[in-house]
């Protein structure tokens, strides 16, 4: 018995080898294959890792190259020459333009250089609210102030990242449009608010005694 069950054993065996040699040639080419897609993976995202850093560097070098112009001209030719791949570079190197544009007396260059980057909307929101806001300032003399409120309102929406500066400024337009006590209430408010800045706390403030108003009591804020 114990020859017969060897025997029977072997031929087991056998029938084994011989399924697992054919699964392997059905189906081994399936192996190689991830295989070669998990290495070729990783070479790639080794390549686009390199690729970014080069062209990060690249962007960089060709931005301070033309920022070290000590002519403003020059300066602002020399940015707008800088090539950029990426959403992110091209946002960089408008916010630089638009100051050194700024600098070079083309006041409105800069507001579209800004608002270039205002509507780039693969943008994180505080990138795109600071270019906006910058702009709106820019324009401070030239916009109607219904519009310039328009726009400030938008950014002074709750939960916004510019949303008290925003109020700020609309206090100041009230201001102008003679709306005392609208801006008074705004200002007041702003004070008042737990995420206001002690620098801005203090400009409301001034603002309010200019006006001819006391200032609130701040609220203790619970935290």
């Amino acid at each position: 018995m114990s020859d017969t069950d060897s025997f029977i054993d072997e031929v087991t065996e056998e029938v084994r080898r011989d399924r697992l040699y054919l699964l392997l040639r059905r189906w081994g080419w399936v192996g190689v294959v991830a295989v070669v897609l998990i290495v070729g993976g990783a070479a790639f995202n080794e390549y686009r890792k390199a690729r970014d850093t080069s062209q990060a560097q690249k962007l960089g070098d060709d931005i301070l190259a033309a920022l070290a112009e000590n002519d403003t001209a020059a300066r602002v030719a020399g940015l707008e020459q800088v090539d950029v791949l990426t959403p992110g570079g091209e946002a960089v190197r408008n916010m630089l333009l638009s100051a050194s544009q700024l600098d070079a007396d083309s006041r409105q260059d800069a507001v579209d250089s800004l608002n270039a980057v205002a509507v780039q909307g693969d943008l994180p929101e505080i990138y795109r609210a600071i270019a906006s806001f910058k702009a709106l300032l820019l324009q401070s003399d030239t916009m109607p102030a219904a519009d310039r409120r328009q726009q400030f309102e938008a950014l002074a929406v709750p939960g916004a990242p510019l949303r008290l500066l925003a109020q700020e400024q609309l206090a100041l337009i009230d201001i102008a449009e003679g709306e005392v006590d609208a801006a008074l209430e705004r200002l007041q408010a702003l004070r008042q608010d737990a995420e206001v800045s002690v620098d801005l706390q203090q400009r409301a403030a001034q603002l309010i005694v200019a006006l001819g108003a006391e200032p609130e009591p701040l609220v203790a804020q619970q935290g």
